[in-house]
């Protein structure tokens, strides 16, 4: 654990899901920066990883620390990339306690976002797709290109995950193809069409979101402007998870103090 004589200068951190892949890394990175004291760390009711020291699991040692299946204590700020049901259980205990949180969870239900949103009236909250700072400036070139190019140039956004991923199409592809629709001035919903098979001639307009899950890879996202002369491709690659979780644990040292309300990375990285 930290020495109590620092404390006070440490942003005290709760991990939900700290047992995952994300959430092991975000444990290591935030004390590897020495800006952070994890005070808490959970996992779901049931889960193996209830009990193990968070440290241990996290490759840096005992911390003194176990995962335990509910918040406890009252951190500056919480970080949650677990499963959708996971988070609506943690906002509600956030919302209670009037704790920000960061969320990167993905394959949220419209539903859920909408609880989402609703607890954001009373708690600040940064939720992101992806909290690479390279793709958020990514989103912002997607926009600017979507909005010079127009229709007469087709969109497809094609990503690629690691074999364990459990939602399709990434939020980032989903992020990434909002951040066209937004230049165009368009739904995402009345112009997205997801995977292509059988005869599917291209309509005016449409966005097509393609996702591949092979081996190990982290995250690689394009989005493709082509017409009948030329194709512009704008394209990330990220090599390791540290560089969401590095994104994330900036983003959590940000909303502290800030005022009830949704955010995003483009938000906190001022874009």
């Amino acid at each position: 654990m930290i020495k109590k004589d620092i404390l006070m200068e440490l942003t005290q951190l709760g991990v939900i899901g700290a047992g995952g892949r994300m959430g092991r890394r975000i444990v290591a990175l935030a004390v590897e920066s020495e800006q952070f004291d994890v005070m808490a760390a959970t996992e779901f009711p049931g889960s193996d990883y209830v009990g193990h020291d968070v440290g241990t699991l996290a490759g840096i040692g005992t911390f003194g620390l176990n995962i335990a299946e509910s918040l406890n204590g009252h951190p500056d700020v919480v970080i949650d990339f677990s499963l959708p049901e996971g988070t609506v259980a943690a906002l509600d205990v956030c919302r209670q306690k009037g704790v920000p949180m960061i969320i990167g969870t993905t394959g949220m239900t419209e539903s859920q976002l909408a609880h989402l949103a609703d607890c954001a009236s009373e708690i600040p909250i940064v939720y992101a797709g992806n909290y690479s700072m390279g793709i958020n400036l990514l989103t912002k070139l997607i926009e600017q290109a979507a909005k010079t190019l127009g229709l007469d140039y087709d969109i497809e956004v094609t990503e690629s995950h690691h074999r364990f991923k459990k939602d399709a199409p990434s939020g980032t592809a989903l992020m990434l193809a909002k951040a066209a629709c937004d230049g165009r001035g368009v739904d995402l919903n009345d112009v997205a069409v997801q995977g292509r098979h059988g005869l599917s001639p291209r309509t005016e307009g449409e966005i097509g979101i393609h996702a591949l899950r092979i081996g190990d890879t982290v995250g690689e996202h394009a989005v493709q402007f082509g017409n009948l002369g030329e194709t512009i491709t704008l394209s990330h690659s990220a090599h390791t998870r540290d560089t969401f979780v590095r994104g994330s644990l900036r983003a959590a040292k940000w909303i502290i103090g800030k005022k009830p309300g949704l955010y995003d990375m483009c938000d906190v990285l001022g874009l």
